[in-house]
């Protein structure tokens, strides 16, 4: 997942739980402001705690994955 998606898919989990930003914001211990910022991609220095707690609240966890490489070889190879 891209940064600018990270807003779009806290918005529909929060949605699919039937929660307003509010009840969000609340329940992570953030403004509703910051989550709406987030929501509309708006990050500036929000940190990566920050979007821990949210994630959290939705009954989820931020993961890493392998970037898609598109067959190009990397360094070394």
């Amino acid at each position: 997942m891209n940064l600018y998606e990270i807003g779009d898919r806290i918005k529909k989990l929060r949605k699919e739980h039937k929660m307003t930003q509010a009840e969000l914001a609340t329940l992570a211990g953030v403004s509703r402001v910051t989550l709406s910022k987030i929501e509309r991609g708006y990050f500036g220095s929000v940190s990566v705690k920050t979007l821990d707690v949210i994630v959290n609240a939705l009954g989820c966890e931020i993961d890493l994955k392998t970037k898609n490489s598109f067959g190009l070889p990397v360094l070394g190879e």
